[in-house]
């Protein structure tokens, strides 16, 4: 059997008037089924003495929000964060370990592309597609400015990018104060570059490590399809707990020092 090399866009299967279901949207969509379903499960299981799957899940909801209070130092902030976090951390694992699963790459419709009649998968890796990881990106900067309006005020927060008050004081004051405000208006120029350079690393990081890994497994696939391939899906289960954490507590440290106030240069006089 031939297998070919996934291509960089995801394929589209099906189209709902003018929606186009994808193979990766899919994935994405039997993701939120699961969690769906298990919250339900847990809500009508949940008791005072926990046991079974309640036991599990609380246990690992512990351990989770151990992790963020290690960034935050801030129970209240960690009890905020937790949802926006674990559930990117949880819809991002199980995204890629589900991309692992038999079938995934291999069962798919017969469909014309470019002319020509192709075997396209049903099931694509839900992150190996740049739309989905850019979108969490965006998710992920977007929120921690919302946040942190939210905590600090707009115009504080406003003021830690273009910081047109520190310039007005330091006019008044004259000096030195005047060239320490204009660098650091010109440096709060840069941050909002840096905000944008957030989503651009956040989005093809993820992408490209799970894609790389579905294109290895591919080609190992197709030279020999007995016994090599295993240790590379071990790795792969690694890689996915690996970019699941770092993709979120990336976006927990966002969220904790846009909440954060800095003290700006005028304040301190």
């Amino acid at each position: 059997m031939i297998y070919a090399l996934p291509p960089l866009v995801a394929e589209p299967i099906l189209h709902i008037g003018n929606f186009t279901v994808t193979n990766a949207y899919i994935n994405s969509s039997l993701a939120v089924v699961v969690f769906f379903v298990l919250g339900l499960i847990l809500r009508k299981r949940t008791s005072l003495v926990p046991t079974g799957i309640q036991n599990f899940a609380e246990s690992v909801m512990e351990g989770v929000l151990g992790y963020v209070d290690q960034v935050t130092h801030n129970r209240k902030k960690s009890l905020q964060f937790f949802p926006i976090v674990g559930g990117l951390f949880f819809f991002i694992l199980f995204s890629n370990w589900v991309g692992l699963m038999p079938g995934t790459g291999s069962i798919g419709r017969w469909l014309m592309v470019h002319g020509e009649k192709e075997l396209v998968p049903l099931f694509r890796p839900a992150n190996s597609d740049l739309n989905m990881t850019l979108a969490m990106a965006v998710f992920a900067v977007v929120g921690s400015h919302i946040f942190g309006i939210i905590a600090i005020g707009f115009f504080k927060y406003f003021n830690k990018f273009i910081k047109l008050w520190d310039v007005v004081v330091s006019l008044k004051k004259g000096g030195v104060s005047i060239m320490v405000a204009c660098i650091e208006f010109a440096v709060g120029l840069i941050e909002i570059f840096s905000e944008i350079a957030k989503m651009v690393s956040l989005s093809l990081r993820l992408f490209g490590n799970i894609f790389a890994g579905e294109v290895l497994l591919t080609v190992l696939a197709g030279l020999i399809a007995y016994g090599v391939p295993l240790p590379f899906m071990f790795l792969e289960l690694i890689v996915g707990i690996i970019q699941a954490t770092v993709f979120s507590m990336l976006t927990l440290v966002y969220l904790t020092v846009a909440t954060t106030p800095i003290h700006s240069h005028a304040d301190s006089h």
